[in-house]
């Protein structure tokens, strides 16, 4: 039997198991008698079933005509699935208990009916849905994200003993190596709420958002492998799903039929390599990639104008078709830069060269944003505008407002190279603190700081007269209650941070070489750590009285440091 086992062909899950239990109780049904002893799902106790379930106190649900239900806090946003372990029950007919169960993200979510104006669905993962548990069992149910559940025993006129409830957390057992510590502690948290969104989305793949949009896209992944370069260091779900959407979209088709989405899978190779300098695996994509740089030249003409289809960058930025046109037309210079760097490491002049003439076509061109801050901060990171003078025109004035969770990050980073650090503090404490003051335990799909007003948070049943934001609010794809509250994309910030407030910059492949360059804005002080492939880099800067930065700087000696 063993020689059996032994010749299946199984894999092994990398990924760790964990067991959350509740932390508080949010709602629950007020009919007299219908759940007895509800404090005791609190109790971090064993769900082990017992023959006389008597011999311990067990809360329990009546069914007298109306379906009792319970709504559980499990205290932060996860991702996976519930155990629910039963007692014994009263239903002479069947030996089995009927419950349903409802995952939320909100607490309003998880006591959603599907459909409706709210929008709530069971898109990518189930989140409403029937379990059937046996007496003196336990079954597990459930694969999305959530942090509330919404319990109902359905069983008419009858009653169970709930034993335990336990959240199953699927997720990478990881080391956060990187580190980020201020004397803002609303940053601070910023920061590792960034981490934590980044860290929830390694599944088997590099996701999007872990209820919805368990998905590869390119593009979104961008900010997230900054993330995770700067907080994990090198992890294989980044190679892998960079992989996957390489092979599941061959030449001439464009990853998920987006050409900037191709785009940014250049650009995540780029900085990938900067950070982990693994040669053989750049060589690996030669072929593909070099084609790809020769597809996405050949849709530039002798004009430097781009003539590629369906042209796309965030969903807010797609009401504005010259804001929208300037943008991709800057993604392609970054891109063609880009190649001319990898061909450059890969040893292909030939292409290198492609690239090089078709970024001096592109840069013949100076597309207007049109007041688009989206394609404003792609044009200064092309180099095709001023950063101080684009910042103080464009991007600055309003901001927050015009934000959006995804181009968030590069909104902030030509605020960076223009100087702008204070001006970015404050957008991020206003804009990735609002959700932080609505509850958030990890950044959303999209946000508008408009949503503040009134608005009830996501941890609680919404009292009369305030606003539901997650039911009420979002657009395009991600209306109501279908809106994702843990999105990949949106962590911006916590790659941001640690590359102009600690000051980090990876100047040669594989971190060879990085320049430290702080910048503390209104910050007294800031510390943190920095993953490389040599090991982990220390630096902390303390402002003196005469607003100097004084800067400690710890590194492997193969690291070379440069001190600007």
């Amino acid at each position: 039997m063993i020689q059996e086992w032994k010749n299946i062909k199984a894999s092994k899950d990398p990924r760790m198991t964990y067991f959350v239990h509740p932390v508080r109780i949010v709602w629950q049904t007020t009919e007299a008698s219908a759940i007895d002893q509800a404090g005791l799902l609190l109790s971090e106790k064993t769900a082990q079933p017992i023959h006389d379930s008597s011999r311990r106190p067990t809360c329990v649900m009546h069914h007298d005509g109306q379906a009792p239900g319970i709504v559980l806090d499990f205290g932060v946003e996860l991702h996976g699935g519930l155990e629910l372990s039963v007692g014994m029950g009263n239903n002479s007919q069947r030996s089995y208990a009927s419950f349903r169960i409802r995952f939320g993200e909100s607490v309003m979510e998880c006591m959603s009916e599907l459909g409706g104006d709210t929008n709530a669905t069971n898109d990518h993962a189930m989140r409403d849905l029937r379990l059937q548990v046996p007496y003196m069992g336990a079954e597990r149910i459930g694969n999305t994200g959530f942090r509330f559940i919404r319990i109902d025993f359905t069983d008419e006129h009858k009653q169970i003993q709930l034993i335990g409830v336990r959240a199953i957390a699927i997720m990478h057992d990881l080391e956060y190596r990187g580190s980020f510590r201020s004397s803002d502690p609303l940053l601070d948290r910023i920061w590792s709420i960034g981490a934590y969104t980044v860290h929830l989305n390694m599944q088997e793949y590099l996701w999007d958002g872990i209820k919805r949009d368990r998905l590869i896209w390119a593009g979104d992944m961008h900010p997230e492998t900054s993330v995770i370069q700067a907080v994990f260091g090198y992890h294989d779900v980044v190679p892998r799903s960079l992989d996957f959407i390489r092979d599941e979209y061959p030449l001439p088709e464009w990853m998920t039929t987006f050409p900037t989405y191709s785009v940014w899978w250049i650009l995540v190779h780029h900085d990938w390599y900067m950070h982990n300098g693994d040669r053989a695996y750049l060589m690996q994509q030669h072929a593909y990639m070099t084609a790809l740089l020769r597809q996405l030249a050949d849709g530039v003409d002798a004009e430097g104008k781009v003539n590629l289809p369906n042209p796309f960058l965030d969903w807010p930025s797609s009401t504005n078709p010259q804001g929208l046109e300037a943008g991709v037309h800057a993604l392609l210079i970054w891109c063609m830069d880009a190649g001319i760097r990898l061909c450059g490491w890969m040893d292909d002049a030939v292409t290198a060269e492609l690239c090089s003439r078709t970024a001096q076509k592109l840069r013949q061109v100076r597309p207007d944003c049109n007041k688009s801050k989206q394609a404003a901060s792609l044009l200064v990171l092309a180099g095709q505008l001023e950063a101080e003078a684009t910042n103080k025109l464009v991007i600055a004035p309003g901001s927050p407002e015009g934000y959006s969770t995804f181009y968030g990050y590069y909104l902030l980073k030509a605020r960076g190279e223009a100087g702008d650090i204070q001006g970015s503090l404050d957008s991020i404490r206003q804009y990735w603190g609002g959700m932080l003051e609505l509850g958030a335990t990890t950044f959303w799909e999209d946000f508008d700081l408009a949503w503040l007003e009134n608005a009830a948070r996501i941890d609680e049943v919404v009292p009369e007269g305030k606003v539901d934001v997650h039911g009420t609010y979002g657009g395009y794809c991600y209306q109501g209650y279908r809106h994702s509250l843990c999105h990949g994309w949106a962590s911006g910030p916590t790659a941001w941070l640690s590359e102009y407030v600690l000051g980090i910059r990876v100047e040669e492949p594989g971190c060879r070489t990085l320049r430290i360059s702080p910048a503390l804005g209104n910050l007294q002080w800031v510390e943190g750590t920095f993953p490389t492939p040599y090991g982990t880099v220390y630096v902390k800067h303390e402002k003196a009285d005469n607003g100097t930065i004084v800067s400690t700087v710890q590194a492997p000696d193969e690291i070379q440091i440069i001190r600007a």
